[in-house]
């Protein structure tokens, strides 16, 4: 059964959502597409909350393309996961004849999704998505939503038992084959927590050994 409604928050059922949904679905599995619909339904609970001025549309699309860079069509990719995420659904949604400053939103959102201190300072979608996202996989703003909605959510789009651990395994996957673009991200961290030999680059050792003087 279609799922439309979440705590009082509508699914968006376009056209061009539908096909969003149906592009995502095909190319992750259940663990992230659940994910990636729960990240959209704490992201719209969280602008409601805040009486902030959204684009439904738009903020599913970036919250269904997000971590699409972690599947395995990107086991080759030395770019970030957030930029494969990101251009996919900017190649997407340029195909569906989306106007570019919407693109762009999009693209933006998807980008800095894992990037603290910057999204909340930026247009609506491009921060609810990182809140939303926050949310279900660390438990940020936890507190801010009610048992109702919580159950609400994950009855909608279940949260698996392993969900802790498949999620970790999901970046690992998605990570191992590129660490050098885990610099300067938290994402090294997933590398760390599963790969005994992976080194994190030190930015003070990188300015020290520059070829500059002094």
């Amino acid at each position: 059964m279609t799922v439309t409604e979440i705590a009082g928050v509508r699914i968006p059922d376009s056209a061009l959502a539908r096909q969003v949904t149906a592009f995502v679905r095909d190319t992750e599995g259940d663990l992230l597409f659940h994910h990636s619909a729960r990240v959209y339904a704490w992201g719209a609970l969280t602008g409601r909350r805040q009486a902030l001025s959204f684009d439904p549309e738009l903020l599913y699309a970036a919250a269904m393309f997000h971590d699409l860079g972690l599947t395995a069509r990107y086991e080759s990719s030395q770019l970030r996961f957030e930029v494969d995420g990101a251009n996919a659904a900017r190649d997407f949604l340029r195909g569906h004849g989306v106007s570019e400053s919407d693109v762009e939103t999009v693209w933006t959102a998807v980008a800095l999704h894992t990037t603290p201190g910057i999204p909340e300072f930026m247009r609506a979608e491009v921060a609810l998505l990182q809140a939303g996202a926050g949310m279900d996989v660390a438990g940020r703003g936890y507190d801010h939503f009610t048992d109702l909605q919580r159950e609400a959510v994950v009855a909608a789009f279940p949260r698996e038992a392993d969900f802790k651990q498949g999620i970790l395994d999901a970046f690992y996957q998605g990570l191992k084959h590129r660490p050098g673009s885990t610099f300067g991200t938290f994402n090294d961290d997933f590398l760390a927590c599963r790969d005994p030999h992976f080194r994190r680059v030190d930015m003070c050792s990188v300015i020290l050994a520059s070829p500059w003087a002094g």
